[in-house]
C-alpha cells in the first residue's frame, strides 16, 4: 500500500494544482479579501489541514454516506457565482458517485460579507430550514436558492421565505427563526474554520481520502471533468 499511496498523492496533488492554475484568472475577484488574508497571516502557518479542519459532527449537512471513500467538505458563499457553478458540478458528481457510497458532500458556510453582503443572512436561512425541516430539506432549499439567485447580491430578501414555502417549510416559523439571528454564531464558526484553513476565496473545499487519510485542498470551482479525474484516481487505488 505504501508503494501506491505516495505516487497517488503526488498524482492527485498535481491534478489539483493544475486545476488551481486553470482557475486562477477566474478567481481573482473572490481572492481580494483583506480580512481573510489578515486572518491567515496571523494564524496557523505550518499546522496540518487535518489538525485545523473541524471534524464532522451532528450539525453538519451531509449528502451521501459519511463512510464514503471520499468526503468533500465545501466552504461556500451562496452569492458567489463560482459557488453556483460548482454547486451544479457537485450535484452531477453526487448523481454519479453518491448512490454508490463512493463520495459524500459536506456543505459549510463561508459567506464573504466584504463581497456579498447578503450572503451571511442567506447562510442563516439555510440553517433555519435545516432546523425546521431536517437534512433533506436543507439540500432541497440550497438547490432552489442556487437555481434562482443571479449571484453577486442579486437575490431579493423576500425570496428567502418564498423558497422556504416552496420546499414545504412553515413560512411563519422560518421568518421568526431568520429574524432571530439564532444561527449567526453557527455560520460565523464555519467562516472562522475556513479562515484558519487559509481559504482566500470561494468555493474552498477539502477533499479527504478516508482510506489513506490524505487531505487535498481544492481552491476554486473545479470543472466536472477535472474533479472526476481526481475522484477516479483515488477510487482506483
Amino acid at each position: 500500500m505504501e508503494k501506491i499511496s505516495l505516487p497517488l498523492s503526488i498524482i492527485v496533488a498535481g491534478a489539483l494544482i493544475a486545476g488551481g492554475v486553470y482557475l486562477n484568472g477566474k478567481m481573482e475577484k473572490d481572492r481580494e479579501l483583506s480580512a481573510v488574508e489578515k486572518a491567515r497571516e496571523g494564524g496557523l502557518a505550518g499546522s496540518s489541514i487535518e489538525r485545523i479542519l473541524r471534524p464532522l459532527d451532528e450539525n453538519d449537512h451531509v449528502l451521501g454516506s459519511p463512510s464514503a471513500r471520499i468526503v468533500i467538505i465545501e466552504y461556500s458563499d451562496t452569492e458567489c457565482p463560482f459557488c453556483k457553478t460548482f454547486h451544479s458540478t457537485m450535484n452531477t458528481i453526487m448523481q454519479e458517485y453518491g448512490n454508490k457510497a463512493q463520495v459524500a458532500w459536506v456543505y459549510r458556510h463561508f459567506p464573504i460579507a466584504e463581497l456579498h453582503s447578503k450572503a451571511p443572512r442567506e447562510a442563516e436561512a439555510l440553517e433555519c430550514v435545516a432546523e425546521l425541516g431536517g437534512n433533506s430539506k436543507f439540500w432541497e432549499y440550497i438547490n432552489k436558492l442556487y437555481e434562482v439567485t443571479p449571484s453577486n447580491n442579486g437575490l431579493e430578501d423576500l425570496e428567502l421565505s418564498k423558497l422556504a414555502a416552496l420546499v414545504e417549510i412553515d413560512k411563519a416559523k422560518f421568518t421568526v427563526c431568520l429574524n432571530s439571528g439564532e444561527f449567526r454564531t453557527r455560520v460565523e464558526a464555519d467562516v472562522q474554520n475556513a479562515q484558519e484553513l487559509g481559504a482566500l476565496g470561494t468555493p474552498f473545499n477539502i477533499l479527504i481520502d478516508t482510506k489513506t487519510g490524505e487531505h487535498y485542498p481544492l481552491e476554486g470551482a473545479y470543472p466536472y471533468n477535472q474533479l472526476k479525474q481526481v475522484i477516479d484516481l483515488i477510487l482506483e487505488s
